[in-house]
């Protein structure tokens, strides 16, 4: 039973366990888990590595890899965060199989300190559980994700394990390209796999492949290979009474001499001896994971002390198609909108001059505008593509069918019925990549209570009601505005969530840019 089976609760596609840990059996997950240590130290164990991490050390476990903790013997608190992919990877293509390192040359380096408060913005909304917590750590889960596939996938071999290389940091058609390559490599390793299947597939060179293999992580197609099948060979060794020459066979090894040879090489032992020196190590119904689960008080603390300044804010969850928004000043296709948005048919007509008042803040901006769809704008006042240090996004909630109506609509009446009756969901996931610093984020949301206490208001004589009544009726037209400080190195992924009509301007601005 080396497979653990993660339980995400309260609707939440993540999990997270703060423990102090005694012992933590070898196991595997199909899903990814990011290790965060916040006292003490820790020794973990990652298939034929062993890593003693302590206080502040970030480490994160790809789906699939074999890997136990133990205690050093002095007391340790650690967080495990459990991302549950298979809700994750509907947002970024190719996210499982996904290969992250976070072994840096310097582990001072910028992109960890915001890994960081990252992971500390998400613990303490879990901890907080306050109203709308779960949008919040679902966002902050996006900027994570976010950030590793920025800083945290571009590796190399180095000294038998594998480090972040900076150079490398940036260059997103190679992490891409070598992303699909192990992917395809670790859904085939189990057959005869050659360099010239995965040339094919990939419409290059043989020669040129195998130069970016190389290049990229530091081994040859072929040792690369081997890697991959004495990784996955493991869960069989341990988890299994099969055979040597069985688990050779299964892994895609063409004989039995070839798979103890690279075995060796990376566990520096024979598979029999290590199967005999860890067997009684795994997961199992009899052998569980020892730890003590840590109070809240303990977590804000030891937070407080490594991180500062935590937050996010908003709300609700859902269970819609996200409308997914990238914003990316690196695309060299880039180009500054010139055409009407298809928004402004229906936010020019008197009718809906309530339902426009957002558009209309933006469109007073007089920013250059770099997306737009049947319902959101991005726009900035910086010269796109280049640095940006602003962005101004809107999003608002209705389809097609509404749409329609307010293009036909002609009075106060139709238009509060329209509002009233809609009852959509919407997901509105806007990333961003290449901003790097510190952003204020100002949002100024009007959901579906807002707009319909601003429309029966020009219907309302004031002097028939109490003053109570004006000040409930103030209070329930007013927009909610918000406002929130975000770290990013590359890349900020932003999200709204709607049940019924509304729309939320956000605006996003460079601290101290000028």
């Amino acid at each position: 039973m080396l497979k653990e089976k993660i339980m995400y609760r309260d609707e939440l596609p993540i999990n997270v366990i703060v423990a102090n840990i005694e012992e933590y059996p070898i196991h595997f997950h199909d899903d990814m888990e990011v290790v965060y240590v916040l006292d003490g130290t820790i020794t973990l164990r990652n298939g034929y590595y062993t890593y003693n991490l302590k206080q502040g050390d970030v480490y994160i476990l790809n789906d699939r890899e074999m890997h136990s903790f133990e205690s050093t013997g002095e007391d340790n608190m650690v967080m495990m965060l459990q991302l549950d992919l298979s809700y994750f990877s509907r947002y970024y293509d190719n996210l499982k199989n996904s290969f992250f390192v976070t072994e840096m040359e310097d582990d001072s380096d910028e992109s960890l300190d915001i890994l960081r408060g990252i992971l500390a913005r998400i613990m303490m909304e879990v901890l907080q559980k306050g109203y709308g917590y779960e949008h919040k750590v679902i966002e902050s889960t996006h900027n994570l994700i976010a950030c590793l596939i920025s800083d945290f996938r571009y590796f190399v071999m180095e000294d038998g394990k594998f480090k972040n290389e900076a150079k490398n940091k940036g260059n997103k058609i190679l992490a891409g390209r070598l992303n699909r390559i192990t992917d395809y490599m670790y859904d085939n390793y189990n057959r005869k796999l050659t360099l010239n299947e995965i040339a094919e597939r990939e419409h290059l060179s043989i020669y040129y492949l195998s130069h970016i293999i190389k290049e990229a992580a530091g081994l040859s197609f072929q040792d690369l290979l081997s890697y991959i099948r004495v990784e996955e060979s493991e869960k069989l060794l341990l988890g299994t009474n099969k055979k040597i020459g069985t688990i050779a066979e299964e892994t895609g090894f063409s004989a039995v001499r070839y798979y103890i040879k690279h075995f060796e090489h990376w566990f520096g032992m024979h598979p029999q001896e290590y199967r005999k020196k860890y067997i009684g190590k795994t997961i199992s119904r009899e052998i569980e994971a020892k730890y003590t689960k840590c109070s809240p008080n303990q977590i804000e603390s030891a937070i407080r002390r490594q991180v500062k300044g935590v937050y996010a804010d908003y709300l609700d969850k859902l269970k819609v198609k996200p409308t997914i928004i990238d914003v990316d000043i690196y695309d060299d296709y880039a180009e500054v909108l010139t055409k009407e948005p298809e928004l402004e048919e229906i936010m020019s007509r008197d009718i809906n001059k309530i339902l426009a008042e957002p558009y209309q803040l933006l469109r007073e901006l007089g920013e250059n505008m770099v997306a737009s769809g049947s319902n959101y704008i991005v726009t900035t006042r910086d010269k796109f593509p280049g640095a940006l240090s602003s962005l101004s996004i809107l999003v608002y909630n209705f389809d097609d069918n509404v749409s329609k109506s307010l293009k036909r609509i002609g009075s106060n009446a139709d238009l509060l019925r329209v509002v009233r009756n809609y009852d959509g969901e919407a997901e509105f996931l806007v990333r961003c990549t290449g901003l790097s610093g510190q952003f204020r984020v100002l949002r100024f949301r009007m959901d579906r209570d807002t707009l319909i206490g601003k429309i029966e208001a020009q219907n309302r004589k004031t002097d028939e009601r109490s003053r109570r009544e004006e000040l409930l009726s103030a209070l329930e037209e007013e927009p909610s505005v918000s406002s929130a400080t975000y770290y990013s190195s590359d890349a900020l992924s932003l999200r709204s969530v709607f049940k019924g009509m509304g729309s939320e301007l956000i605006l996003i601005d460079l601290k101290d840019s000028k």
